[in-house]
């Protein structure tokens, strides 16, 4: 972000066990809808700041994704499962990035 890398490996319990439980619902769900739903290994790219997140769990439906093998620039849902200590950038920083990419999209 902004030139700097920021290590966030490793996670609860609670925090894996609902982002698995979230994306496997999904993913369920979206079954032969030409969605694809991505876990948190895969980069969400806000082009807006030219930053790049790795999000709990993301979907794109746009067709445009499929050609980014590394990242998605056009997901529709993104979610984040917050603690205590990701919260405050959570719902901050990150947050107005991700409506920042959302705006762009919709013009």
């Amino acid at each position: 972000m902004n030139g700097k890398v920021y290590a966030m490996a490793g996670a609860s319990y609670a925090h894996v066990t609902i982002s698995l439980n979230l994306a496997s619902a999904l993913k369920n769900y979206l079954r032969g809808s030409g969605c694809r739903v991505y876990m948190s290994d895969m980069k969400a790219h806000v082009e807006t700041t030219n930053t790049f997140y790795y999000p709990d769990v993301m979907v794109t439906c746009d067709g445009r994704d499929k050609a980014l093998p590394n990242h998605k620039k056009y997901p529709c849902l993104i979610v984040q499962v917050l603690s205590e200590s990701t919260e405050a950038f959570g719902r901050g920083n990150k947050f107005a990035n991700y409506q920042q990419n959302t705006l762009s999209l919709e013009n």
